[in-house]
């Protein structure tokens, strides 16, 4: 089955949305790979989720870690690309298209305000809708479906 592809666009901070969203599909039961596009912003994301409300407290890993398979979230960069412990939700903040997207049921991408953001997240579209896939599209400012 072909994966829902979901494309968050307008992004001021998209490290403050990856947190929330990642924290709203683990809360929904769901296990989530999150995709970065090195290691200084997987740490970073890493970091973010450990400060967040201990209420909403979301476990995580990095990649590389010996309990990736058994923890819901794992954050890892987009190269060396290396195989995902879990195949549900795929959180893509790196610039290109994830190799291995078609494994996954969901695909997320979230796109910042720069044109340096959105024109790799064009290019990304288009590569889509090439493998036939319809994705949607959400202001994530505004938190409408565009």
């Amino acid at each position: 089955m072909a994966p829902s592809v979901r494309f968050y666009h307008n992004t001021p901070d998209r490290l403050a949305l990856a947190c929330e969203l990642i924290g709203r599909a683990y809360g929904s039961g769901r296990k989530v790979a999150v995709r970065m596009p090195d290691g200084n912003s997987a740490r970073e994301l890493d970091r973010m989720l450990w400060l967040r409300d201990t209420l909403a407290f979301v476990p995580h890993v990095l990649r590389d870690s010996e309990l990736a398979a058994e923890t819901p979230v794992v954050i890892g960069e987009a190269v060396p690309a290396a195989p995902w412990p879990h195949a549900d939700t795929l959180f893509n903040l790196a610039p290109d298209l994830p190799p291995d997207y078609q494994d996954f049921r969901i695909v997320i991408e979230i796109v910042g305000k720069t044109e340096a953001e959105r024109q790799p997240a064009r290019t990304r579209w288009a590569q889509y809708r090439e493998q036939g896939l319809e994705p949607k599209a959400f202001d994530a400012e505004r938190r409408v479906a565009l």
